[in-house]
This record gives C-alpha cells, structure tokens and sequence, in this order.
C-alpha cells in the first residue's frame, strides 16, 4: 500500500507550527513508511516589510509564553539583541525547500535549525547571511547553498500558500490528508494526530 500523504502547511514565523512541527515529526517516526509527511508553506508574511518597530516586536514575542506552555519541548525566548525582526516569511522557506532539494534528511535538518534559531536564539531568518550560516550549522554544503537563489523556490513557495488559501485554510498549521479538501488546522494534541492518521490508514485499507 503507498504511503498516507500528509501535507502540512505552516510558516516559520508562526509559534504555533513550531509546536506542530515537532509533534508531526514524531509522527513520522512513529509510523514510518506508512505515512508521509510534506511541509508544505503558509505566508503569514508574504511580502517584505522593512522598518518594523523593534521595540513593538519585542512585546510581541512575549505572547509566545502561551505557545511555550502548549509544547515543552519546543524552546522559546522573548526577542533579545538588536538583529530583525523579520522582513518578510519567503526566504526562509526558500531555503527550507532548497534543502529538501537535497533529500530529505538535509531538509528535516535545516527545518530543525530554523524553528529554534528564530523562537529561540533571535536570529532574522529572513536574512541571507543568517540563513547561510543556519545552513552550515544543519551540515549542509556550503556550496549548495547557491541553490537558494533558483526563482523556481519562490514560485512553489507562493503556489502552495495560494494553495492553502484555495482550501480555505484560515490558519496555521494546517494538515490535510492526502487529497482530502478539509484542513485540519491549529496545533492539535499528539494524540489527535495519531487517531486522525490512524482512522485514515485503516479507511484507505478498507479501500
């Protein structure tokens, strides 16, 4: 039987698809081959905006506390240092895609350096240099990191929010099943994950 498609649609920039990145994670190593999980992206930002209030977006990142009670291992801090806040949420899903490029071992890596590197360690991850350094701390080559400039990025990048918009996703995360047009979305317990995947595994094995 081929593998239950999970598309998870969320964006960088959101606490709360941090919270969903790592349950959904888990999940894929629970079931293994038999489900699939693809990020797929969510703008929350989708065009540049520079000049942002740094003193604004600090008390903004306070609000994260409630996301960080939600999830214990996922680490947040409220915004320290002079850098950002971030432009806009393309580039860093931009290179999230480039490095799956490279298979999908190299794009888990980088998604795991991105979540923690802006809720955590207030990096810009809609800086290049930032995002060039994060790469290098996923082990990925630095050489590769050129295929971050390829157009081809951007254009799946805005496909699949304008995707998620066509579902009527009207948040983030959202997870659809395989071709399903109902989004679930929202940072739903682990539990509620697996039963959802489950019903749907033995649905398909009815036929």
């Amino acid at each position: 039987m081929e593998p239950l498609s999970v598309l998870v649609y969320s964006d960088f920039l959101c606490p709360w698809c941090f919270n969903a990145a790592l349950r959904m994670q888990q999940i894929q190593d629970e079931f293994g081959d038999a489900v699939r999980v693809e990020w797929r992206s969510y703008l929350l930002r989708p065009q540049p905006h520079h000049g942002r209030d740094l003193e604004k977006f600090r008390g903004y990142t306070q609000s994260w506390e409630r996301a960080a009670a939600d999830e214990p291992r996922a680490i947040f801090r409220p915004w320290q240092g002079d850098a950002g806040p971030p432009s806009h949420s393309v580039p860093a899903h931009v290179a999230a895609k480039a490095a799956a490029s490279l298979g999908p071992a190299a794009g888990r890596a980088l998604r795991e350096r991105l979540f923690p590197a802006y809720f955590a360690e207030s990096r810009d991850i809609s800086d290049s240099e930032t995002l060039r350094a994060l790469w290098a701390e996923a082990g990925l080559a630095a050489a590769e990191f050129v295929r971050t400039e390829d157009p081809a990025f951007e254009a799946r990048v805005r496909a699949e929010h304008e995707e998620a918009l066509a579902l009527e996703a009207n948040g983030v995360p959202a997870v659809r099943v395989g071709e399903s047009e109902f989004a679930l979305v929202g940072a739903q317990p682990l539990e509620t994950y697996r039963r959802w995947l489950r019903r749907s595994l033995e649905a398909c094995a009815r036929g």
